[in-house]
């Protein structure tokens, strides 16, 4: 069993579509700048710009890219998304993966339709399963990385534990925060996937006061109402140690379950610069006792 696994960050945090402007090696030489040394690369394109840029960081700053991500077909929400289904695509995921020295491919989320149904998700983690061992000939690892819908139940059991007991070589990035927002306590749930998760999302998770919305009237239905109404949005995404969970558990627990990986991710921050959330998450965790995992 590992002592320690490698901290780093989930580049769908500062991805393009979030930043005022964006550059690869600009961007890492931030996050090395703050103490980060690992990344996994989302939501960020693979164009030969990119790529060339991610590779630059690891040659000149030692940065190390965990996993790269890919969906396993094109969605109505992302027909131009890289997917595994597409011979090209494919060629060009493993290609890419190679050339920064990576052996992890993660799976987002699975696509819209995959979840509305027990046969639609069997149908899914029996696709996912078939790429995850043609990705394996090319020495390269499948993950799927969970929400809180697949805590759903079909047929009495979770969307995710379908995945689970109908796949044999597909692994799972699990998300703490995503497991407690579905309902479950993330520890329990970690060790119930030990040994197939080498990838672990570090989050936290916080409730913010309420507060009485402009002009609402509190002695009527209709002003109690927006009250009730803003209750869905009290749940945020925290910053890691800045919320409710028992993260050096998580880490633990993730750490004998075969975790190498222990992913900083900001969802959201909030009106807060992405590099400011991921600096206080890098130093709660050296004030946990994580300083040399980084």
């Amino acid at each position: 069993m590992p002592q320690k696994g490698l901290i780093g960050v989930q580049m769908s945090t500062i991805a393009p579509n979030k930043m005022p402007r964006f550059d690869v090696f600009e961007s890492m030489e931030k996050l090395t700048g703050i103490g980060y040394h690992c990344i996994e690369i989302s939501q960020v394109p693979m164009t030969a710009e990119n790529v060339t840029g991610f590779r630059r960081s690891i040659d000149e700053l030692g940065m190390n890219v965990a996993s790269l991500s890919a969906m396993v077909e094109p969605s109505p929400q992302q027909p131009k998304a890289e997917a595994l289904s597409n011979p090209d695509h494919f060629k060009k995921i493993v290609d890419d993966c190679k050339a920064l020295d990576c052996d992890m491919l993660r799976i987002g989320a699975m696509p819209m339709d995959a979840r509305f149904s027990y046969e639609a998700s069997l149908d899914f983690a029996k696709k996912a399963d078939e790429y995850a061992c043609r990705l394996k000939e090319e020495g390269i690892d499948l993950y799927y990385h969970n929400h809180h819908f697949e805590f759903a139940r079909f047929n009495g059991q979770f969307l995710m534990d379908i995945i689970r007991e109908n796949t044999k070589q597909l692994g799972f990035e699990l998300d703490i925060h995503w497991i407690y927002r579905g309902g479950l306590d993330p520890v329990a749930f970690i060790n119930r996937c030990a040994g197939r998760i080498r990838l672990l999302h570090l989050k936290d998770y916080r409730v913010v006061p309420m507060t009485v919305p402009e002009g609402a009237d509190l002695s009527t239905p209709e002003g109690m109402a927006k009250v009730y109404a803003q209750m869905s949005n009290i749940v945020q995404f925290a910053e890691v140690g800045e919320g409710t969970l028992d993260i050096p558990a998580c880490i633990q627990a993730g750490l004998n379950g075969g975790s190498e990986y222990f992913l900083v991710e900001q969802d959201m921050c909030y009106g807060r610069d992405p590099f400011e959330s991921l600096k206080i998450s890098h130093d709660n965790l050296v004030k946990m006792g994580y300083g040399d995992w980084f």
